[in-house]
């Protein structure tokens, strides 16, 4: 019970200290986010590609599945 009695500071109080070495960290990948966006743009086209090779109707519902997320993905971010 002493806990739920206790005062919580304000947020005002409450700040964070960048670490320094957090920007210096070479296990962390900078600046990599078009490279990574472009090499899944191109494995999804030679998945579609791969597929259509075997199947129209199977890549015609990849496509369709795709495009779809893609437009819902974007209703539910900026609604």
């Amino acid at each position: 019970m002493k806990l739920l009695a206790q005062e919580l500071p304000s947020p005002r109080a409450i700040q964070e200290t960048p670490s320094p070495a957090i920007n210096k960290d070479p296990l962390i990948a900078r600046n990599l986010q078009k490279e990574q966006y472009v090499g899944i743009f191109g494995l999804a086209i030679a998945l579609i590609a791969a597929v259509g090779f075997l199947s129209r109707r199977i890549e015609y519902a990849i496509i369709f599945a795709m495009i779809l997320s893609a437009i819902l993905i974007a209703f539910f971010l900026f609604v």
